[in-house]
């Protein structure tokens, strides 16, 4: 299939990929008679990105579902030319916010570590934030939610971005992923983002599954489509 065949658009470029055991179930759509837009117009307009992708999965990169998919993600928004920045959250060195107010919700963290160092500052300039998890009793990781969390500090200079979710799961029951759809949703509504994806891949709960699956090009079309 063709981009134009694949990307399904929700709203104002909202794109929400559903799977069942690794398989393409359902995609909403809304917008247009057929619900197919070009991504290139709804998203990035045609324009190169500055696009930074966390990953927060403890697992290898030989090992974990979610950067499998972030991996595939990123290789499809570097083939057509955007500028992706990875940070890898569950083994750089982070603290979680402490609530102490030092930074004014506009300034440095107390903590001199990679998330003020090597994360904050691409973030700041960057188009799209891309948040990538694995399921964890039902939310995001705890590593994810420390760099969430330390986004305090330049709440305001971080608001009005793209925004898009990655999460895997080995749970597959319809409620699987509503709690983190739920706090995701919150999250870009306070925020002041624009969602453009949210991909839940429930039913995936080994590489293997992953791999032998057709989501890693999906994947890469997602990422080559914006």
């Amino acid at each position: 299939m063709n981009r134009r065949e694949f990307v399904k658009v929700v709203g104002l470029g909202s794109l929400a990929v559903y799977l069942s055991g690794c398989g393409l179930t359902a995609i909403k759509t809304s917008g247009n008679d057929d619900g197919e837009v070009a991504a290139q117009e709804s998203v990035s307009r045609g324009k190169n990105m500055k696009i930074v992708v966390i990953n927060s999965s403890p697992h290898s990169e030989e090992q974990s579902t979610s950067r499998y998919l972030a991996s595939r993600f990123v290789r499809g928004a570097s083939d057509v030319g955007h500028e992706v920045f990875v940070f890898d959250a569950a083994n750089e060195e982070t603290h979680p916010c402490r609530g102490c107010d030092q930074c004014g919700m506009d300034g440095a963290c107390i903590f001199d570590d990679a998330i003020e160092e090597k994360l904050m500052p691409q973030m700041l300039h960057a188009d799209l934030l891309v948040l990538v998890t694995p399921l964890y009793y039902f939310g995001m990781s705890a590593q994810l939610k420390t760099v969430v969390d330390r986004f305090y500090s330049r709440t305001t200079r971080l608001g009005s971005k793209k925004s898009m979710i990655i999460a895997t799961a080995w749970n597959s029951a319809d409620w699987t992923m509503e709690a983190l759809k739920v706090h995701y949703e919150t999250l870009v509504r306070y925020m002041g983002w624009q969602d453009v994806g949210q991909v839940w891949a429930v039913g995936c709960g080994s590489r293997q599954m992953v791999e032998s699956s057709e989501f890693g090009d999906l994947a890469y079309k997602i990422g080559a489509g914006l």
